[in-house]
């Protein structure tokens, strides 16, 4: 069951929460609910706003209370290895198939304590109240793909799966908080902010990924309880069919995990890889169990001319059909939303996302993927958002240097060879990249040291007062030249949070208005954990990228998809041309923004006049991915959001 939880626990005898649940709960009746409860005692009140998802969830009846054992829980969360909790708990055979996930993060509370989330995977939030314990105890998956916000001062702890609930709580206010609003504006990267502790708000804290908090006698702990470990031993089994065997057993315990749910199962699939091999997987369970799968698929607008360099590929309707018509057992939702653009859905996400995003370019069609969706009676999408960083992980340049750094003169040879011929490149191009990429950490500490050219949308006396640059400088955020090699790329998605926490923020915040689950199989831990312990020559073999996940689908899905080694799809590549008819307004906004006194207190005005000169009046629409209209569609984000608080 995915829900939306709440609750306040008083810490001294002045306050009660049995009214303030009440107040927040109302504010959770903007979404969507098969059934929202309340449980209300003398020192504690919790809540759920239930969305009923998997068949054990209906009727659920959440918070449930324990009497023998005296624990109270509320939950947000579908747990995926159940059969392995189910033994590891010794449940009754009896009652296997119709215990619910919150009864098992119960049983395991039981049995290990605040230990338990290590031994829970799936996408989840939960919290427990332990009256002989007098402990309040919280936790938010490995991966952060459910949300937990909360608050603390002397007289309660409250927390709630979104934000604008915590603002019934008395003392709890609006107030910016500017230091997470400055790494906002600084970090030109689509996440968010390096700190996963703090939000938008200064009252309010946000758990990270893979934390838990427990709260005993007024204070509150928080505590990391797991990571993805990334320098494990490298698995060594005899030859690449094994290799495959193994990947297709993880992969598809992972996919069918995700596909319980009582009712219809979508997914978001384009013409790669990583959603393909998702769908294929899951297409065939399906058809098992006598469903079909809705795919819903993205078009750009009817009239688009393709400006994109011919490696890249704006309209993946052809491959995505071949797909489909190969995989079988898919109803097919070709969707061009026409009319739909950024800015006329940026109110409508600045309200779902409770303050300023980065994603505006997919915006309007990941919403109107899920409105679609929820018509459809839709409970699970699926997509694989994380497969570049897992299932079709590797970049063969940079492999080719690590060959050649690592003095392994005759596999770089052998793997060149079959590299010029598949990607029909001479060696007197290629192998200068190489030589470059093997030796690039040699000058990559200088890199670090010098900015890049990317206009930043942070005033920079707001950047100054904040000292955010100097907070930043350890991380790579895209600020300085600095570009990690692809193993320290993948590392740091899964060593640092705060990739998890953007993913996690949108997912909960979208599916909850649409009582649709989002779920991701290549972010599923044991994929992770299987793709991190492969040794790297999995990915890179006779001259051909991605090469576990192109092995993998052989079968699965058709060749026009599965070795498409020339051109990838790309995301995005018509939205100023969405935005032409509105392009009048756009500018008038932004002229007003630079206006507004507020606005240039935050926001780097100087900055936006020269970038509104650049696009001028009728922008050409490659500039679709130019860092000028990106400044300029982030910046009337911020100020929309600012116009919003004040």
């Amino acid at each position: 069951m995915l829900s939306a939880i709440a609750g306040i626990l008083n810490l001294n005898d002045e306050y009660s929460s049995r009214e303030t649940i009440v107040q927040m709960m109302k504010v959770l009746q903007k979404y969507p609910a098969d059934e929202a409860n309340i449980w209300r005692g003398d020192w504690l009140s919790m809540g759920c706003h239930a969305q009923w998802v998997t068949p054990e969830s209906i009727n659920e009846g959440l918070p449930r209370y324990d009497a023998n054992r005296e624990l109270l829980i509320t939950a947000d969360a579908i747990i995926d290895n159940r059969k392995q909790l189910c033994d590891q708990l010794e449940i009754d055979y009896s009652a296997r198939k119709t215990i619910t996930d919150s009864e098992l993060i119960l049983a395991a509370y039981i049995k290990w304590g605040r230990s338990a989330p290590l031994h829970l995977i799936g996408d989840y939030a939960f919290v427990i109240w332990d009256k002989r314990r007098h402990q309040l105890f919280g936790a938010r998956d490995l991966l952060g793909r459910r949300t937990l916000y909360y608050h603390h001062s002397s007289t309660s702890f409250s927390f709630c799966t979104v934000i604008n609930p915590l603002f019934a709580v008395p003392g709890i206010h609006k107030k910016l908080n500017e230091s997470w609003f400055a790494e906002f504006l600084a970090i030109p990267m689509m996440f968010d902010t390096v700190d996963v502790h703090s939000t938008v708000y200064e009252d309010i804290k946000q758990l990270p990924p893979a934390h838990s908090f427990t709260v005993v006698k007024g204070v509150v702990t928080i505590e990391q309880y797991d990571e993805v470990e990334v320098t494990s031993p490298k698995l060594k089994l005899r030859s690449n069919g094994d290799y495959v065997d193994a990947f297709r057993e993880v992969f598809q315990i992972a996919v069918q995990s995700k596909l319980r749910t009582h009712r219809q199962v979508g997914v978001r699939l384009s013409g790669g890889l990583d959603s393909g091999a998702v769908a294929s997987f899951a297409a065939k369970s399906l058809l098992r169990q006598g469903k079909v799968l809705h795919a819903f698929s993205y078009t750009p607008a009817a009239n688009f001319e393709d400006w994109t360099p011919r490696r890249l590929i704006a309209n993946e309707t052809p491959y995505i059909q071949a797909a489909a018509r190969h995989i079988g057992n898919i109803e097919e939702n070709y969707l061009d939303f026409e009319g739909r653009n950024a800015i006329n859905e940026m109110d409508t996400m600045l309200e779902l996302m409770e303050g300023p995003y980065k994603f505006f370019e997919n915006s309007f069609w990941l919403t109107g993927m899920l409105e679609r969706s929820q018509e459809q009676d839709v409970g699970v999408m699926l997509n694989g958002s994380r497969g570049n960083y897992t299932i079709s992980w590797g970049d063969p340049i940079d492999y080719y240097a690590r060959l050649l750094r690592t003095f392994r003169w005759a596999n770089v040879f052998q793997e060149l060879n079959h590299y010029t011929r598949v990607m029909r490149a001479g060696k007197s191009d290629v192998i200068p990249i190489i030589v470059k990429q093997a030796y690039a950490h040699l000058i990559r500490s200088a890199l670090a040291k010098r900015k890049t050219d990317i206009p930043l949308v942070i005033h920079p006396d707001f950047a100054a007062r904040t000292k955010v640059m100097e907070k930043l400088k350890s991380h790579y955020v895209g600020l300085t030249a600095y570009v990690p090699d692809e193993v320290t790329a993948r590392n740091n998605q899964f060593q640092r949070f705060s990739a998890s926490n953007h993913i996690g923020t949108s997912t909960t915040k979208l599916s909850l208005p649409y009582a649709v689950s989002e779920r991701d199989p290549t972010s599923d831990p044991r994929v992770i954990r299987f793709c991190l312990s492969l040794p790297h020559e999995q990915y890179i073999q006779n001259g051909i990228d991605r090469s576990l996940i192109r092995r993998s689908t052989e079968g699965y899905l058709p060749d026009m998809v599965r070795m498409n080694i020339h051109a990838r799809g790309v995301q995005g590549a018509d939205w100023i041309y969405r935005m032409l008819p509105d392009w009048g307004d756009f500018r008038d906004q932004l002229h007003k923004l630079c206006q507004d006194s507020n606005a240039s207190y935050y926001l780097n005005v100087p900055q936006i006049k020269q970038s509104l000169e650049k696009l001028g009046t009728k922008p050409k629409l490659e500039y679709a991915f130019d860092h000028n209209a990106r400044l300029l569609m982030r910046s009337l984000i911020a100020y929309r959001f600012l116009q919003q608080i004040s």
